[in-house]
């Protein structure tokens, strides 16, 4: 049985940070010498262009291994020490061409099969929905990792999230895993996001480890802009700590059987 995590990032709130997320765990399991590949499942291709990519010049992507049944296509080139399945927009028309497909939800778990033992690690960027990529995302992954901003409103929509999950356990991945929540963006300075933290804490710990929170910080645009990770941008940024902390917590998981 295979000893690869598959971990996908998955929140249906936008602006939870999950992509930023997804780079910097990615460049920190890569650093502590694990061999990563990062999968953009996300038609906005956020993490594609972050690994500085353009999207828009790209022949090929995950569009033609999810919709042509074709091998995934890698980016030749390590990148920060990952590997990279780009997208680009042509992703978004899967919401329309996927309903007719036959096993359409194992599409992605397909895609990666010949190759996830190429890798320790295979982290997969969710767009911020409830859609047939999700699921595609959630059916290819051993665990899933849920970042949730410390506001309020962010985090009821949990149980919509945890619902989902529960659904894609049930019917499509027995061995599904929640690996746990990362509180993100926190101002400790205001009430309502300390008090949001603690009812993160006290209400998902049954569920689910619940990672230090990540600060917010204007430092993270910073370096996406630059199209780095925090890490290799500002090494000495307080949140650099936290993040290498998770990924080595991740480092942890292990994978169940889906039998």
């Amino acid at each position: 049985m295979t000893k690869t995590r598959i971990i996908t990032l998955f929140n249906q709130s936008g602006g939870v940070a999950k992509t930023t997320l997804t780079h910097n765990l990615g460049y920190h399991l890569a650093a502590n010498k694990h061999r990563v590949l990062l999968v953009d499942m996300d038609p906005q291709a956020s993490l594609t262009n972050f690994l500085g990519v353009d999207p828009e010049e790209l022949e090929k992507t995950v569009y033609n291994a999810i919709i042509d049944e074709e091998p995934l296509f890698v980016y030749p080139e390590k990148i920060q020490g990952m590997a990279l399945a780009p997208t680009n927009i042509n992703l978004s028309a899967a919401e329309l061409l996927l309903p007719a497909a036959t096993a359409r939800e194992y599409r992605l778990h397909e895609a990666l099969a010949p190759i996830r033992d190429d890798y320790d690690f295979i982290l997969i960027d969710c767009p911020p929905s409830l859609g047939i990529l999700s699921i595609l995302s959630l059916t290819a992954a051993t665990h899933i990792l849920v970042p949730i901003q410390c506001q309020f409103k962010s985090f009821l929509g949990t149980d919509l999230l945890l619902d989902t999950v529960a659904r894609v356990k049930k019917k499509l991945n027995k061995g599904l895993q929640i690996a746990g929540f990362i509180p993100t963006m926190l101002d400790s300075r205001t009430a309502q996001e300390t008090r949001t933290l603690q009812a993160v804490e006290e209400q998902l710990s049954q569920i689910g480890t619940i990672y230090p929170p990540i600060p917010k910080s204007i430092a993270f645009a910073d370096a996406s802009e630059r199209r780095m990770p925090l890490g290799m941008y500002d090494k000495k940024h307080p949140a650099v700590k936290i993040l290498n902390k998770i990924a080595k917590e991740l480092d942890k998981l292990k994978v169940e059987s889906s039998g």
